[in-house]
């Protein structure tokens, strides 16, 4: 797994914390120092839980399950949608539809009516309604899109969570660990890092510390989908190689057999033909 640089943090500017009047007590193990009014983020804090966060990552794509990214604030949305997308996993970088944890059957309904309507739009006899109608299904497809398009593809609840400041996604955090599901976040000095599993002390409004830290992310998510990957791969050749020395060995047993001339034992005298004796008459004798 590729390593976050201590320089590169700190070029990216994800050092910078709020004014120290902004910020949340249970952060001040992540700390540094204070400097003209504003919190200094520890880059060596940064750099560890950022690794047990990509880890735990990893092992969560290995297994083939899905992890939601969810960032809704303006100067991360397009980044992650960017960086996300070629992995195939789901994000939200729209407004956060609420329920969508608590009540996801009601978000697989509007999915399936979006597809539902996509299907109409292509059909022929979309053409004969009316104009009017035709442009009222292309608004309400394009509204549905663009909240729920990312999260077509999400059948199920995901297994993870990765938010972009928890502050500004805090319905999205509270419905996940109302699920028990478990959630990676970026905290910045004002934010409580213990509302999240994996807290990532680190600036979640500038772009270029989103975007480093997105990044690590996304890496340790495609290092787990090849490893998937690589391991199913595999595996038919050992399953065959299995089956073939099975075979072997149930093939070597009747040669055996044969060569010492098991034969089966001739049926004794009063043996039906499958081997057994005939059942005696139960009729009791009658006393004369």
């Amino acid at each position: 797994m590729n390593r976050i640089n201590f320089d590169q943090l700190l070029e990216a500017g994800v050092h910078f914390g709020h004014l120290k009047r902004k910020w949340n007590p249970k952060m001040a193990p992540y700390i540094f120092m204070e400097k003209n009014g504003i919190h200094i983020i520890d880059l060596n804090k940064t750099v560890e839980k950022t690794e047990e966060a990509a880890a735990a990552l990893k092992q969560i794509a290995k297994s083939g399950k899905k992890i939601l990214f969810v960032a809704t604030k303006k100067q991360a949305k397009t980044i992650v949608s960017e960086l996300v997308t070629p992995t195939g996993m789901p994000y939200v970088t729209e407004r956060w539809p609420g329920g969508m944890l608590t009540n996801f059957a009601t978000i697989r309904k509007a999915v399936k009516k979006m597809s539902s309507i996509e299907r109409l739009m292509n059909d022929k006899t979309f053409e004969q309604i009316s104009k009017r109608e035709r442009l009222q299904i292309a608004r309400e497809k394009a509204n549905l899109e663009k909240n729920l398009g990312s999260i077509a593809d999400l059948t199920r609840l995901p297994s993870a969570v990765f938010v972009v400041d928890i502050l500004k996604e805090h319905i999205a955090v509270a419905e996940a660990r109302r699920l028990n599901i478990p959630t990676f976040a970026m905290v910045d000095t004002n934010a409580n890092p213990e509302l999240v599993d994996f807290a990532i002390p680190a600036n979640d409004d500038a772009s270029k510390s989103i975007t480093i830290i997105v990044e690590a992310m996304v890496r340790a998510i495609e290092e787990g989908l090849a490893e998937r990957k690589f391991d199913k791969d595999n595996t038919p050749d050992a399953e065959e190689e299995m089956e073939e020395h099975n075979d072997s060995d149930i093939s070597d047993d009747d040669d055996d057999n044969k060569k010492k001339g098991n034969k089966r034992a001739p049926r004794g005298e009063g043996e039906n033909k499958d081997g057994r004796r005939p059942r005696k008459s139960t009729t009791a004798t009658r006393k004369r």
